[in-house]
């Protein structure tokens, strides 16, 4: 931590009511946003010797308080300002709280493990006959969006089950069919009621989408009496195909009901919530009831960051789950654990619905049970991962053993790099650096290099830059932990060539003594420096999965980057030759496309709805684009692809 007389000034001047501290390090960005009941008091607990009320701060340094975990004490010592926000009350401190880790995301808050991107499910409302699909997005405000779930394979399955139960249309665009105008083979199987060729109404589809809805809502004894109902009417207008497809619709419907938890009537609708804690790891049950029927289980895996409280992580996953979940219910359970902070989330998740949520401690019957089962569920999911993390662990030392044994390194490579070159002839080349720690990808000190040299596609010389770069930095760092690390093995990407370019590139920088091998991907020969002949590891060998794991990943890193300039160049060279399109319409359009390859494959309509583009200019763009699309047009050389390496 910093020792600037301004922090222990902020520190001496600390106010005593409830509100949010924000810790900030050097280059103002923030670490870590909490809340506090009194700001003083809380602040000044992460530090050694805490001041009492009047107390001047002296000149000696302000240290990490001993006992705190060591993920904490890394905080305390980046911290180099403290903001504080004043609020009425403890709530709104809390509901605050949640607003800015949503919009900071700070490294040592309780973060949800996987919280890029979950999954959905959706309904396109917005199309004639609806399709019900897959998706990670939610943004659309015509279409109407079920979860998140915990993961993919569960959203594909709960599709699966609806499909068979609801024939919903699964084919892909706005309109449905196919262009030969003949039902597919979804219809042949019962998988679809063919709307692309008239055989349902446009209503009878829409009364199909609305029972898909109710079914996802939770709304089990609703649609049990919706079915029961058409499918009698149907009987006595002597449809009896009609009524036969209904009953069997019911049937299912049943069935699942049966198979899911179906004795909690008495609990209505409502989230069940069990935490277990465990070091730096956590894991949440969510049981989903929706009139007395367990719906759904997601378990959901948290970095806590040393915080043990199971009330306190528990509210930091609450508010990361309910920002993303699209329906609160008005009663959450929890377990006895977490009952301290009933409050915190009754204020939280009544603040994100807009009414009332009742949050309940279970104390006995359906609801004790659940509680139970939810926490259960958590520890045995907690123990599980902790479990596999061990034998991961176990089987990454094991590899780096046998890497050691097999190319007489002097330990275990702790830390290996390994480097690839990317390039499009002359063009747009690119060096990648990955790095594995422990066996493992660290991808926090993966890094990139823009090649400069500009004398044609030769991978030796570029090769040579890159190491030649990275090493110079092993020596002269600055702030970057990646560059200052010394690696225990490097490896290259190719053969005796590139392995004879990269020694050269270290020597340069003026760096010796680390090893460095080769691996050519034709017979995954593994070249050593100074020896002719090749070592050709056991196939399906530990060490040699390491060493292919970390040249592909290599080889994943440097196409990415290179895809990436080579569409912002080509896509840039193409709009400055078009009509109307000056900085700030060339800005939309790459924002709004994100590749070349899109922008060049859109239609008209596509064009025209870009923001900020004119249709009059979409239309002139689009209609350059295609006149040149012929040989030797400018489309035609965008569009063309050579040699990846």
């Amino acid at each position: 931590m910093s020792d600037t007389s301004p922090l222990r000034e902020q520190l001496a001047g600390l106010p005593a009511g409830p509100g949010v501290y924000i810790y900030r390090d050097a280059a103002d960005s923030v670490l870590y946003v909490g809340k506090a009941k009194s700001l003083r008091k809380r602040v000044l607990s992460y530090f050694q010797a805490p001041l009492r009320p009047g107390e001047e701060v002296g000149p000696g340094p302000m240290r990490a308080r001993n006992g705190l975990h060591p993920r904490v004490v890394e905080m305390v010592e980046r911290i180099a300002r403290v903001e504080t926000i004043l609020t009425r009350s403890e709530s709104e401190a809390l509901i605050l709280e949640g607003n800015l880790v949503k919009r900071h995301h700070p490294p040592f808050n309780v973060r949800l493990r996987d919280d890029k991107s979950y999954p959905y499910i959706g309904i396109s409302l917005d199309e004639e006959y609806p399709r019900v699909y897959f998706t990670r997005e939610k943004h659309r405000r015509d279409r109407v969006y079920f979860g998140p779930f915990s993961n993919a394979y569960k959203v594909r399955e709960t599709l699966k089950a609806i499909n068979k139960i609801f024939p919903s249309r699964p084919c892909e665009g706005r309109e449905p069919g196919r262009p030969s105008g003949v039902p597919c083979l979804d219809y042949h199987i019962k998988r679809c009621l063919a709307p692309c060729v008239g055989y349902v109404s446009r209503e009878d589809y829409r009364a199909l989408i609305d029972q898909i809805t109710d079914f996802l809502s939770g709304r089990y004894r609703g649609l049990e009496r919706q079915l029961e109902a058409d499918m009698r009417a149907a009987a006595e207008a002597q449809e009896f195909e009609r009524a036969a497809a209904v009953r069997n619709r019911l049937t299912a419907v049943r069935h699942l009901m049966e198979r899911q938890f179906a004795t909690a009537e008495s609990v209505g609708t409502a989230d069940v919530l069990g935490i277990a804690v465990e070091g730096d790891s956590a894991n949440v049950q969510v049981l989903q009831v929706r009139d007395g029927v367990l719906q759904d289980r997601q378990s959901f895996f948290l970095d806590t960051m040393g915080d043990d409280d199971p009330g306190t992580v528990l509210v930091q996953f609450a508010y990361e789950y309910y920002s993303l979940a699209l329906a609160i219910p008005s009663l959450v359970i929890v377990g006895r654990d977490a009952d301290g902070a009933a409050a915190d989330l009754e204020a939280l998740l009544g603040d994100r619905r807009g009414s009332r949520v009742e949050v309940r401690a279970a104390a006995r019957g359906d609801k004790r049970k659940l509680a139970e089962m939810a926490e259960r569920n958590a520890r045995f999911a907690l123990d599980q991962d902790r479990r596999q993390h061990e034998r991961a662990r176990g089987r990454r030392r094991e590899a780096l053993a046998d890497l050691q044994e097999r190319l007489g390194l002097p330990a275990p490579p702790a830390r290996i790099e390994c480097y690839d070159i990317s390039n499009l002839g002359e063009t747009y080349a690119v060096a990648s650096m990955v790095v594995f720690e422990g066996g493992a990808p660290a991808k926090s000190h993966y890094r990139t290099f823009t090649m400069r040299y500009e004398g044609g596609p030769d991978d030796f010389t570029r090769m040579r830059e890159a190491l030649r770069r990275r090493f110079a930095r092993l020596l002269d760092p600055g702030d970057d932990p990646s560059f200052a690390a010394r690696p225990g093995l490097v490896v290259i990407d190719g053969g005796k060539g590139q392995l004879a370019a990269a020694m050269a590139g270290m020597r340069e920088a003026g760096v010796g003594g680390v090893p460095v091998v080769s691996l050519a991907k034709q017979r995954e020969e593994v070249f050593r420096p100074g020896r002719p002949e090749p070592l050709l590891l056991d196939e399906g060998s530990s060490a040699l999965r390491v060493l292919q794991h970390v040249r592909d990943e290599a080889h994943r890193f440097a196409l990415r980057h290179h895809r990436g300039r080579r569409g912002r160049g080509m896509t840039e060279s193409v709009l400055d030759a078009l009509p109307g399109v000056g900085p700030a319409r060339k800005a939309a359009i790459l924002r709004h496309f994100g590749s070349a390859d899109r922008f060049l494959a859109a239609s008209r309509e596509e064009l025209e709805a870009v923001p900020g583009v004119p249709a009059k200019v979409a239309r002139d763009v689009y209609d350059r684009l295609h006149r040149t699309a012929a040989p030797g047009g400018a489309a035609a050389t965008v569009g063309g692809r050579g040699r990846e390496g």
